[in-house]
């Protein structure tokens, strides 16, 4: 039994670059993805959180490597292309500006895109080639529900995550015939430290809680076996999708 889980799920031998990996869920998929045997490098902006999450993929026994590196920033980006031989990409860094749309200004919207939409399309234009020279990768692109829906001032940010969606596809058109899966999640409201503000108002964070139709909001926990599947050999029918881990949200 072990064997032939480790044969559908294993990652021993692979190599997963996670960017926003050191909080969040992005955190929770580089842990889960290092424990199914992956090398993992993380990618965030903030040494400290980088080295604190770096130390606990450690104690688990995980290969770590980790770029500090701002993903707006196209210098920075340069250096992140620099790193060889990344089999799984999990773009999970995000900036999450949600003034009200009068309010946007036009740097809320540059930064917001290119975080959110030009940095994963710059590292799947690198990496995703890469992989597919080899014959064999994964691309796994972190959405939002704002996406499909606007809710709470979705401006810039709704924006640029519909844009990964639709990338997303034009990913899997482009590499999936030469082995390479392409594939967005789209957590519901989930409490990491971007979320913050949602969840300093307990009467906002229950009204989400109600919507959903396990009960509660998500955490990162949650995350941790979806990311496996779409890294893993379990997946390679599966691309140009987006999978809803949201409770029912999307559902009501």
């Amino acid at each position: 039994m072990a064997s032939y889980l480790d044969e559908l799920f294993g990652l021993r031998g692979r190599t997963a670059m996670v960017t926003g990996g050191s909080s969040g869920i992005g955190r929770a998929m580089a842990t889960a993805l290092g424990r199914a045997g992956a090398r993992v490098v993380l990618v965030a902006r903030r040494p400290g959180p980088l080295r604190e999450t770096a130390a606990a993929l450690t104690g688990h026994g995980v290969a770590v490597d980790t770029i500090a590196a701002d993903l707006a920033d196209r210098a920075d980006l340069a250096r992140v292309t620099g790193y060889d031989g990344v089999d799984i990409l999990v773009n999970a860094a995000a900036v999450n500006r949600r003034p009200p749309l009068d309010e946007l200004t036009e740097q809320d919207w540059d930064l917001t895109l290119a975080a959110n939409l030009t940095a994963p399309f710059l590292l799947g234009q690198h990496f995703g080639r890469a992989m597919a020279a080899r014959g064999w990768g994964r691309l796994i692109n972190i959405v939002s529900q704002q996406a499909f829906r606007a809710y709470g001032h979705s401006g810039a940010y709704g924006a640029a995550k519909a844009g990964l969606v639709g990338l997303t596809r034009s990913q899997a058109e482009a590499w999936s015939g030469r082995g390479v899966t392409c594939n967005a999640i789209a957590p519901g409201v989930v409490h990491t430290p971007l979320t913050e503000p949602v969840f300093a108002d307990p009467a906002v964070a229950a009204g989400h809680a109600r919507r959903t139709m396990i009960g509660r909001n998500g955490v990162p926990e949650d995350f941790a076996g979806c990311v496996v599947y779409l890294a893993s050999s379990a997946s390679a029918a599966v691309t140009g999708q987006t999978l809803f881990v949201d409770g029912g949200y999307s559902a009501t």
